[in-house]
Formats: structure tokens, sequence, C-alpha cells
């Protein structure tokens, strides 16, 4: 199971989008909404890279980056967590809550009978 940080994420996301990157390009793409330098960029990649998320090549004169885990698979990953910790793991208490809070829209609630049925359809094969 790998967890990663909201900076974490802004990097992830930057390799899903484009890989691979090298540290500067990513420290480039990152400036203006992080301030991070160089050495941030770094430090995080490294945590990444010891986490098993992301791995690098060597380049001609830079490594070269890239993911080594899905979206998907940390996405899936990060709600399990977030589920856990907020909801004691059940989805129902929190789409429950989201409702009383009215957190979501008509919207999002046709939307998720959508999800649903078609979950429905998918396991009943």
């Amino acid at each position: 199971m790998i967890n990663i940080t909201d900076a974490e994420w802004k990097i992830m996301n930057l390799l899903w989008e484009e890989s691979p990157r090298t540290i500067m390009q990513i420290t480039k793409a990152l400036a203006d909404s992080t301030g991070w330098t160089k050495h941030t960029v770094m430090t995080l990649l490294k945590r990444l890279e010891e986490k098993g998320a992301v791995r690098y090549e060597n380049g001609e004169k830079a490594k070269l980056y890239q993911p080594i885990v899905s979206k998907d698979e940390i996405a899936v990953e990060e709600t399990k967590n977030f589920l856990q910790k907020a909801f004691k793991g059940k989805i129902g208490l929190m789409i429950n809550t989201m409702i009383k809070e009215e957190a979501l829209t008509k919207e999002d609630l046709e939307e998720l009978y959508s999800i649903l049925e078609n979950g429905r359809d998918t396991t009943n094969e």
C-alpha cells in the first residue's frame, strides 16, 4: 500500500500527465503554484522512489522520472484510507452524511445512481 502526501500528489499528477520528466522540468512546471526549489523536488522524488511510486532512468544529461503505479491504484488506496479514518470504512455512512449536509447536488446524486446501476449490472453477470 502506497500513501502519498499532498505535495507528492502534485509531482505524481505531473508524471501521470507526461513522463518521463527531469527534476528541472518538474521544478519548472510547479514553480508558480508551489514555489518549490530543485532541492524540494529532489527530496519529494526520493520519497516517492522509496515508496515504490516512481523510478528513474539515466538520460543523456539528467535522470528521467516516471511513475510505476497508476493514478487509479493510488486513488483507490487513498479513498480506502479516507473512508476508514472518517467513516469507519463505511461508504454508505459517508454518502448519507454528504446528503444530510447538502454536499451533493442533484446532478451528483443522479451520477451516483447511474454508477450504482452500472455496478449492479456488472456484478450480476
